[in-house]
């Protein structure tokens, strides 16, 4: 395992870029989490004996990297999750996505529906039984015309499964190396990543805000380009 990247620390809180293919919490692989990963850390770092705490808020999909905030005592992670549930943990993302968009910027609404058998979400009619109403901004860096691909950056209002990658496929312009509903980069690293956080601290009441983003490899070359 690589080292870890945290971005911030204290008492009650850490802050960490999870790396790609990395689960933010144990899954049946059995391969190594985030969890795990920091626990391991504050133990060496802290010289803890016995159990560590850190409380999961909020997920990142496995094949998605980015920045993530964990808890370090119960109090924070009650507050925190409390923030979750009111929508007041903001997070934006960038993605490389196939084609040229219509528009420089957007808002889409569609419903999704998720089935638990595959772990797959589809865009259905808004009164399809079980459908959850998925809401994002985007906004499109830039595009190349060599390669077809456009960087684009989103603002998530609302957290579904799987959303940007089912709202961008569903109209023709899935996440390059998605492998579940994609067209391009077969067998390459999801092009999605969570650059930027922000939440109030649990206890200082500051608002902490986070920027991280990819390194300029494989997909994300892209960034380096004028």
């Amino acid at each position: 395992m690589e080292k870890l990247k945290v971005l911030y620390e204290d008492n009650h809180i850490i802050v960490v870029e999870k790396p790609v293919n990395i689960p933010s919490q144990g899954d049946k692989t059995g391969d190594e989490d985030m969890l795990t990963i920091i626990k391991r850390y504050i133990k060496e770092k802290y010289n803890k004996p016995g159990d560590v705490y850190l409380g999961l808020v909020h997920r990142l999909d496995r094949p998605t990297g980015g920045v993530m905030v964990f808890a370090k005592t119960s109090k924070s992670a009650s507050r925190l999750s409390e923030q979750v549930r009111e929508k007041k943990i903001h997070k934006k993302y960038l993605c490389i996505v196939d084609g040229k968009l219509e528009k420089e910027k957007d808002t889409w609404k569609d419903y999704l529906l998720k089935n638990q058998k595959n772990n797959i979400s589809k865009v259905v009619k808004k009164e399809t039984k079980n459908a959850k109403e998925a809401i994002l901004d985007y906004e499109v860096l830039k595009y190349n015309k060599e390669i077809d691909l456009s960087v684009v950056k989103v603002n998530l209002q609302t957290g579904r499964h799987h959303q940007i990658r089912v709202q961008f496929a569903s109209r023709n312009h899935s996440l390059y190396g998605d492998q579940k509903y994609g067209t391009r980069g077969r067998g390459k690293n999801l092009a999605l990543w969570a650059y930027y956080l922000s939440f109030l601290h649990p206890t200082k009441k500051e608002i902490m805000e986070f920027e991280d983003y990819p390194e300029k490899i494989g997909s994300w070359k892209i960034l380096e380009e004028n």
